[in-house]
């Protein structure tokens, strides 16, 4: 696939790392773990959303942009890079933050990515749980268009075609590492929110015939409404890329088992998942997307639906700030 057609900025810090997990897959006696990190592309301490914004702030450069609209939950990753970006690049940033959680720890309210926010300057709205967030955005554009201004909107976790692009591109980077490093990989885990990570690992990897199985752990919904909703954006990607029906519905396969009471709220699996990788790995996870996905990839090996021989990647999202909003659920 020529993904080069696209417009594109590149800043992010590629190729990142793919490390094995010896100490985790030691304890856990299961299959061989390895970790694909970006939670090293290098935007405001990394993340997957800097992947795609490369190709949405490219697009917006070659609209011409004055201002990036986004919107996010209160410890949005997404916000944090696209703030970031945003700054470096010499843009207004307008941010709107889904009170989704409804916590009232100030810690979580004015910690971790809302206070990264506030540093790279970015203007920040709040509104309740629930709200119409894509109603907001385009009354936001609205708003800076009478103002004589060119704005650019962002989905919720850059996930649309255009930012899908960016894990395109990050199949086809793996697909790279693998062979040059002569390592044959069963499954790929990864945590699966907006859709944006998996909907493009899976239109990469199909669409190079790397035989490599997608698994995203749910964050926010369950199995059904993730599924629907990741090959809903795989074949809006594939159309884009002009690649239509390189991946089958059966490909797309989500598990909602450790959602737990909802989006952004904890479970025991998740702090267990965040501590071990810390003291096993010395590797941070967060405590909304990779945290949840990693209890995942942990719970299914004690289930044997992982096995020992087999060898396994975890792709590691980012979001580490966020732990500093969850400061009393993780040390209590």
């Amino acid at each position: 696939m020529n993904i080069s057609r696209f417009p594109r900025l590149k800043f992010a810090h590629l190729p990142t790392p793919l490390e094995p997990l010896e100490n985790l897959s030691k304890l856990l006696g299961g299959p061989q773990i390895f970790i694909k990190r970006d939670d090293c592309t290098g935007l405001a301490t990394g993340g997957n959303k800097t992947r795609k914004l490369e190709f949405l702030m490219g697009e917006a450069f070659q609209k011409n942009a004055d201002t990036i609209i986004t919107q996010g939950a209160t410890q949005s990753n997404h916000v944090r890079q696209t703030a970031a970006i945003s700054a470096r690049m010499g843009l207004s940033c307008e941010i709107i933050l889904e009170h989704r959680t409804k916590s009232e720890d100030p810690e979580y309210l004015e910690n971790g990515n809302v206070l990264l926010n506030r540093l790279f300057g970015a203007s920040i709205k709040t509104v309740q749980a629930g709200s119409n967030m894509d109603a907001a955005l385009l009354e936001s554009a609205e708003e800076i268009k009478k103002k004589g201004g060119t704005p650019y909107i962002i989905p919720g976790g850059g996930s649309n075609p255009t930012g899908a692009l960016g894990y395109v591109n990050c199949a086809m980077e793996l697909v790279g590492q693998i062979n040059d490093s002569g390592l044959k990989v069963d499954h790929l885990v990864t945590a699966t929110g907006s859709a944006g990570t998996q909907a493009g690992l899976l239109s990469g990897l199909e669409g190079t015939r790397s035989g490599i199985p997608v698994l995203g752990i749910c964050v926010g919904v369950g199995k059904k409404a993730q599924e629907e909703k990741v090959f809903d954006l795989v074949q809006r990607t594939n159309e884009f890329l002009e690649i239509s029906g390189s991946v089958n519905r059966d490909s797309v396969v989500a598990n909602g088992d450790y959602v737990g009471s909802g989006y952004g709220k904890p479970t025991e699996e998740m702090i267990e998942a965040v501590q071990l990788m810390a003291c096993e790995e010395g590797i941070l996870l967060d405590p909304v997307y990779s945290g949840k996905g990693m209890a995942g990839l942990i719970d299914l090996i004690r289930k044997k639906h992982f096995i020992k021989g087999d060898n396994v990647v975890f792709l590691h999202t980012g979001g580490s700030v966020a732990l500093f909003a969850y400061r009393d659920i993780l040390t209590a």
